[in-house]
């Protein structure tokens, strides 16, 4: 059955009776991504589950289901292309992808990259597979088509760099729609496909080949990466990122400048939630709050507390208890 919810659709295989369950779920597929044939060995009673959520012209999606074999033939490209990318996580299960030009094995945490205008066979095995994904319109990543093999098929670890970044969006964005309100949805759009824009760059090897706005913003994804990634580093300042990416620290601060803080503001707005975070959680407990501080970038402890309270009206200390207080 499926229940729309304003911009969202939620699917159960359970829902429907055991023999209609196959046919419904390829018809579904048909209708919110693109016509494939399907085959599988549990047509009898076949098991699936999907939550699709509609970002504007962006789809998210998560998929629970039995193994599967997916193919785009020329005669359904034909007859219906969306003209989309497909970028999806494979959390649970393998598989493979088989094109033209290149052949593909997939395995847990790797991304893999589709094109809705490819032929092409895809082979999913494991019981339950379980993906995160996502489609982009081709009109929104401006690529040249010849690109387009040197993409698709390519594999993707999503246990470090851009596939990294990508993969942690789909998780955290399918793992709490309800956080998000309607309006919220096309802004997430804005977010996901410069992600995507900045993967495709990586994969290229050739930056030139984008157009300078979707450069600018693939280098400022790299630099919020960067940041995340030394946070602990009491060193770290917008000189020392400048240096480490080789550009100038004035073109740092003008790639922030569309963002809405500048790039120490930014370094300590992630500081302090991350000193927030610990300072809620049990685990952390007995760890002193100058220490974690220090562990954030603050090594002074006053500092900390001037800037904690001015970011969110109350101390560490009164959060902390109230954090701690309330679980209790």
């Amino acid at each position: 059955m499926n229940r729309l919810l304003s911009d969202e659709m939620v699917f159960r295989s359970e829902d429907v009776p055991a023999a209609d369950r196959f046919d419904y779920w390829t018809e579904l597929l048909g209708r919110t991504h693109a016509p494939m044939e399907l085959r599988s060995d549990h047509v009898d009673d076949f098991r699936a589950s999907q939550r699709v959520l509609g970002l504007g012209a962006v789809t998210v999606w998560s998929a629970t289901f039995q193994p599967l074999v997916f193919r785009r033939t020329p005669k359904l490209i034909r007859q219906s292309d969306p003209e989309t990318y497909h970028l999806s996580l494979v959390v649970r299960g393998s598989g493979a992808g088989v094109w033209r030009h290149r052949e593909t094995e997939y395995k847990p945490y790797d991304v893999f990259i589709n094109s809705s205008s490819l032929p092409n066979d895809v082979y999913s095995t494991g019981d339950p597979v379980q993906t995160v994904a996502l489609e982009v319109p081709k009109a929104l990543l401006p690529l040249p088509r010849d690109m387009a093999g040197r993409i698709v098929g390519a594999r993707v670890s999503a246990r470090d760099g851009m596939g990294a970044l990508l993969a942690q969006f789909l998780t955290r964005l399918i793992a709490d729609p309800a956080a998000y309100q309607p309006s919220d949805r096309p802004r997430l759009a804005t977010v996901v496909t410069p992600l995507v824009a900045a993967l495709f760059a990586h994969l290229l090897e050739a930056d030139d080949c984008l157009p300078p706005e979707t450069r600018r913003r693939a280098l400022t994804l790299r630099l919020q990466a960067f940041i995340r990634e030394h946070l602990h580093d009491p060193h770290l300042t917008p000189s020392s990122i400048a240096a480490a990416h080789h550009i100038s620290t004035s073109y740092l601060h003008r790639l922030f400048q569309d963002e809405d803080a500048t790039v120490a503001a930014w370094i300590r707005r992630l500081r302090l939630e991350a000193a927030r975070c610990d300072l809620a959680d049990p685990a952390h407990q007995d760890i002193p709050i100058h220490a974690i501080a220090a562990r954030w970038g603050f090594p002074r402890a006053a500092d900390f507390s001037r800037a904690y309270r001015a970011a969110y009206g109350t101390t560490p200390k009164d959060h902390r208890h109230q954090a701690l207080h309330g679980r209790a």
